[in-house]
This record gives structure tokens, C-alpha cells and sequence, in this order.
């Protein structure tokens, strides 16, 4: 009975002794349980799909997919799950990726063990949790974003849906120029495709006059 009021927790890094570390911390919780592990972003998306976690412990440096892929991933095969990213590096635009793949905080691994828990807890109640220094530069960076008016162009262009082909009649341009500026874009803003630089675009309101 006591079991199942636990709030399960899914781990995910590469490294199994941090997930050894992290899984001793919680599961001396009285409230708080491990239910499983995971050492890359595509056995995380399949355990969750299979375990259905209250809550998703993601590192965000991990081989195959990165933190922001992976929480993309584990939310499709398990919606209700909540994620929050544990990190020990990882720049304010990535860390910004993850956020907007679904993350639901995002802290660094020199968290107290007490810390720790509270912040899993309060993950669990939906509520976002940013280690300050990591809120500090996703601030910084959002200011920071400067597009030039044909990159601008350009990524109004996609939010409206138009392809490179649109774009290169639309602004009299080569095919390869629109690629080109898709890819300065999509690396002022962190995005790795371009549903993510719409997504980013449209959450921190870039095109807004």
C-alpha cells in the first residue's frame, strides 16, 4: 500500500555510478522510489513507455541523443511523465532546448541530497525548478539573441510554414543562401531542425514588433 503512493522515479545517465549515487539519495526517501534506470535517451523512451514514471531524472550529456532529444522522446512514449534535467554543464541554449522539448526544470548535480528530493517532489507536483545559475544564463541568453533582418526574414517565413523553395521566390535568393541562413538561425537560437527554431521562436515571442 505504502509502495504504490510513492512517487517513481526513472534515472537516466551514462554513467552507473552516478545513477548508483542518485538511486541511494531517493530511495532513502520514505516517499520517493527508483523504478528504474537507464544509460542512454532511447532505453529512458522505452523504459518510460513501460514503467510510466512520475518523474524522469535526465543528465543532459548523454551518447545518441542529448538531454532536450531525450526528453522529447521519453514524453511520447509516456505524456504524464515529468522531466527534470540534471547537469553539470550544458549551455544556456541547450539547457533552453530541453525546456521547450518538455523539461519541466532544469538544475545541476551540486544540489544537496535534501535539495535533490525536494526538487524531484516538487517536479512531480508539475512545478519548474531552475538551479539559479542555470535561470541566470537562459536569461542572459534570451536577451542576447540578435538576428540580422534576413535571418529574421527567414524565420518569420518558416513560422508561417513556408518551405526553402517559398522562401528563395519570396526574397529573390538561392536555395543554398535560405539553407544557409536556416543554419545561422538555428544556431543563434539552440534549435537543432526547424520545428524546434519555431517552437523557440514563437515561446520567447522573437518576432514580436
Amino acid at each position: 500500500m505504502n509502495q504504490a503512493k510513492k512517487t517513481t522515479v526513472l534515472l537516466t545517465d551514462d554513467h552507473a555510478v552516478v545513477r548508483m549515487g542518485l538511486a541511494a539519495i531517493i530511495n532513502l526517501e520514505s516517499d520517493l522510489a527508483v523504478c528504474g534506470e537507464a544509460e542512454d535517451g532511447a532505453t529512458a523512451a522505452r523504459l518510460a513507455g513501460e514503467l510510466r514514471p512520475d518523474v524522469i531524472v535526465m543528465d543532459f550529456r548523454m551518447p545518441g541523443m542529448d538531454g532536450a532529444e531525450a526528453t522529447a522522446a521519453v514524453l511520447r512514449a509516456s505524456p504524464g511523465s515529468r522531466v527534470l534535467i540534471l547537469t553539470t554543464y550544458g549551455t544556456s541554449a541547450e539547457i533552453a532546448r530541453a525546456l521547450d522539448a518538455g523539461a519541466t526544470g532544469a538544475v545541476t548535480k551540486d544540489l544537496s541530497n535534501a535539495a535533490l528530493a525536494d526538487t524531484i517532489r516538487a517536479t512531480a507536483r508539475g512545478e519548474r525548478r531552475l538551479s539559479p545559475e542555470i535561470a541566470a544564463t537562459i536569461e542572459d541568453a534570451e536577451h542576447e539573441i540578435a538576428l540580422t533582418p534576413r535571418q529574421r526574414q527567414v524565420l518569420d517565413s518558416i513560422t508561417r510554414g513556408l518551405s526553402n523553395d517559398d522562401i528563395t521566390k519570396m526574397l529573390g535568393i538561392s536555395k543554398s543562401r535560405v539553407k544557409q541562413h536556416l543554419n545561422e538561425v538555428y544556431n543563434k537560437l539552440g534549435a537543432a531542425n526547424r520545428a524546434e527554431a519555431v517552437a523557440i521562436a514563437m515561446r520567447r515571442q522573437l518576432l514580436k514588433v
